[in-house]
């Protein structure tokens, strides 16, 4: 299991700068008894440690495991926190643009405070309302130079970031395999995070995904998150469920003479968990060169090597659709640029899916809806 010592102390004083802003600039002011005031503390510093509270309740920040209304609890106060702390920082930065306007000090109401902390409180409870649903399907078309007739019409239902784990039980797990059965598809691919924790955490919970039917199957890699868990032990049980793991491989779909590929790529976790690194040449070795190629791959960084390589479309994750309008630019850097939606890269297409789950860790989407992604190939017009 993946951790850290210094790295998580970091990640976890990290979270707390936030809690202690809002305790600085939206508790201190409030004309409130002390008792209460310190009451109020104790509970922000409490929902601003949720992590701290995962690990000890699994080794991991990955996996809280405690019961799934605590950890929709968790969630929703401390995405409330972290919504007060983005609100008072507003209201802060406007106070002093008034306060230099008139040459004054401006001071906040209580009633300013008041309103932020039930806004930052109802944001955070649609937020994860969202996050938490069975996600709805999502139709789009690409078009692919060169899509052999037998393909046009083609459909690929994308799941991912499925982050099975408390917060995504095997309820919601048996919905989401019942919405994807029903979706009328050739093919169901998976482009990795199935899971938040270890096989003997998750077994019961990831039952489901065995019951997935597609005609030309079930195809998947993994993400980054089956890295930090036992990756061996979690490929075994993938494929012991009827998932076909494309791990640096590529299968070639049939229909008559015509051939379409669809290819896998390890995560760029691998090398730190000592295991084979994505690798998109062994990946295409022995594809029939004539056929387009489709490429599974969790994250969508490397998207401009995919295209340089010849594939036609990349499916990607990861980024969780940035889980918050406005805040997508804070996920662009590590990612390539790519955080959402389809974007043009060279001849390519590459979609990046919202995702179908969220870590547990941090639960929310406002504006950025969770999807399972049905894909119909069609081919280019000709010139």
């Amino acid at each position: 299991m993946y951790d850290s010592t210094r790295s998580w102390t970091i990640f976890h004083l990290i979270f707390a700068a936030p809690c202690l802003y809002v305790l600085a600039r939206w508790l201190a002011p409030l004309t409130l008894p002390l008792w209460v005031k310190a009451a109020v503390a104790i509970a922000f510093l409490c929902a601003s440690q949720f992590h701290y509270w995962s690990r000890l309740s699994s080794g991991s920040v990955f996996a809280p495991e405690f019961p799934r209304p605590v950890v929709i609890l968790f969630n929703w106060a401390f995405g409330a926190l972290l919504l007060l702390a983005l609100i008072q920082l507003f209201l802060d930065a406007a106070t002093l643009v008034v306060s230099l306007v008139h040459l004054r000090i401006v001071g906040l109401p209580d009633a300013a405070r008041y309103a932020a902390a039930g806004s930052a409180a109802l944001l955070a409870a649609v937020g994860v309302a969202n996050a938490i649903r069975v996600p709805p399907i999502r139709d789009i078309e690409v078009t692919i130079a060169g899509l052999p007739p037998h393909f046009s019409g083609y459909r690929l239902l994308q799941l991912t970031d499925l982050h099975i784990s408390r917060l995504f039980p095997e309820r919601w797990a048996r919905a989401v395999v019942a919405r994807a059965n029903a979706s009328d598809v050739d093919l169901i691919v998976v482009t990795g995070d199935f899971i938040d924790g270890s096989v003997e955490m998750r077994r019961s919970d990831v039952a489901p995904l065995a019951d997935l039917r597609a005609p030309d199957g079930v195809i998947a890699v993994p993400g980054n998150h089956e890295y930090f868990f036992d990756y061996a032990a979690w490929i075994d049980h993938l494929t012991g469920l009827g998932i076909r793991m494309l791990l640096n491989a590529h299968i070639t779909l049939k229909r008559a003479d015509e051939a379409l590929v669809i290819a896998g790529v390890t995560d760029p976790s691998a090398a730190s968990a000592g295991q084979p690194p994505p690798d998109l040449r062994a990946a295409l070795a022995g594809a029939p060169t004539d056929a387009p190629v489709i490429l599974l791959d969790h994250q969508p960084r490397a998207a401009r090597t995919a295209a340089a390589a010849g594939v036609a479309l990349q499916l990607s994750g990861h980024t969780h659709g940035g889980m918050i309008a406005g805040l997508g630019r804070a996920f662009e850097a590590p990612n390539g640029g790519y955080v959402s939606g389809r974007y043009s890269v060279g001849d390519m297409t590459l979609y990046v899916s919202n995702g179908s789950g969220l870590w547990p860790g941090f639960a929310l989407r406002l504006g950025r809806p969770s999807e399972m992604t049905r894909i119909t190939l069609r081919p280019a017009a000709r010139p």
